[in-house]
């Protein structure tokens, strides 16, 4: 569901009720501490990134404001009391609806709902090294587009793309703290899930509640936001409807357009085909030279140049809605489209008209770069 009334096309169903990635064994809990940015803490990619790993989103100011904000305005409010009085849910298709609405109200782009995998529970802290129990049945997961003007003028790999992440971060992030309190008031219990607070693994919620497919670069890319976007989860016991996974032919067209595995600065993302990776098949990232690359990048401020290269990472105009209808329902539409983008090769550039963020349009950067703030720190675990 979106917030946008032009992005309210139904999109088809799986017949199975299971994601298009396909499921071949034994899904195992993920372990928090395995994540690329906490082994990254850990040492595990040596000093130099260890050292970086706290300033990489903070040596821009942008960045830096974006990450105090979860550092020291969200963090510590993910949970609380539950109200001793709880009202009895007499309609659940209702009640999702409206919370479905609430979180739109609270500014969501996209929101839905899903039974929470129990595969999706991280099995230990990446903070403590303790494990993680959670009894939540239901997932609500929230998206927030990381502005598509901004990315335009953007080349997805500059100052700014660490600004982006966070901006989606932080304000999903307060959309789900906020819609936990509403819950824990109407006497349910309700935990947010976002950055440095999480307990689960985003993509499974985002695919069972039909937010999206898996695509080439190992994230979950949404039929409107593309891959350009942040989610925020809230876990709860509050009765729900769940939605169901979507296929809209993403794992035929990323078959074919390999457009990120050809623009990946650190090759992470390969340009093969898919693998079997822990129970499913998939096309399986180098998350360590990724990581590695969105730490150490010196011309900017980690990296979202898949993003910026897709071709789902469009303006929302009427052609581009009904381009990527027929891809759903047609491969040679598939190809028309990713032909049509090489030929525009418009995703490519950075607009200057958009490139409002660049502090060195308008003032001159202090010797040795900005002072950065304890509380815009990435802290580490």
């Amino acid at each position: 569901m979106s917030r946008n009334k032009r992005l309210a096309y139904r999109w088809r169903t799986t017949p199975d009720g299971l994601p298009t990635t396909r499921i071949v064994g034994e899904i195992k809990r993920p372990d928090e501490r395995r994540h690329g940015f906490a082994r990254a803490f850990a040492g595990e990619f040596g000093p130099e990134i260890q050292r970086l790993r706290s300033t990489f989103i903070a040596k821009y100011p942008n960045g830096a404001a974006l990450n105090w904000s979860v550092n020291s305005v969200l963090v510590g409010k993910e949970d609380g009391p539950v109200s001793p009085k709880r009202v009895e849910v007499k309609d659940v298709a209702r009640a999702t609806q409206h919370i479905k609405d609430l979180a739109l109200f609270y500014r969501a782009d996209a929101v839905g709902v899903c039974e929470l995998p129990s595969f999706a529970v991280y099995s230990h802290s990446a903070d403590t090294g303790e494990p993680i129990e959670l009894d939540h049945k239901y997932a609500i997961a929230v998206l927030v587009d990381q502005d598509f003007r901004t990315m335009r003028g953007s080349t997805g790999m500059d100052m700014i793309s660490g600004a982006q992440s966070f901006v989606s971060y932080s304000h999903s992030g307060f959309i789900a703290i906020q819609m936990a309190q509403y819950i824990r008031n109407l006497g349910y219990s309700a935990r947010a899930h976002f950055p440095r607070t999480y307990r689960v693994a985003i993509p499974p919620i985002l695919l069972f509640a039909g937010l999206g497919e898996m695509c080439r670069t190992g994230n979950v890319l949404h039929p409107e936001l593309g891959t350009r976007f942040k989610a925020a989860v809230v876990t709860t016991d509050f009765p729900l409807l769940p939605d169901k996974p979507i296929d809209f032919g993403l794992q035929s067209f990323c078959d074919k357009c390999k457009k990120c595995a050809e623009y990946c600065p650190s090759h992470s993302i390969t340009n093969g085909g898919k693998s079997v990776y822990n129970g499913y098949e998939t096309w399986v990232t180098d998350f360590a030279s990724c990581t590695q690359f969105r730490i150490g990048n010196k011309a900017g401020s980690s990296c979202g140049r898949c993003i910026k290269v897709c071709p789902w990472n469009r303006a929302n105009t009427w052609y581009h809605r009904l381009a990527i209808r027929a891809c759903e329902k047609s491969g040679i539409a598939q190809r028309v489209l990713i032909a049509i983008d090489e030929m525009l090769k418009s995703n490519l550039k950075a607009e200057l008209e958009d490139r409002w963020w660049r502090v060195e349009d308008f003032a001159s950067v202090p010797e040795g770069g900005f002072v950065v703030d304890e509380k815009s720190l990435i802290r580490a675990p």
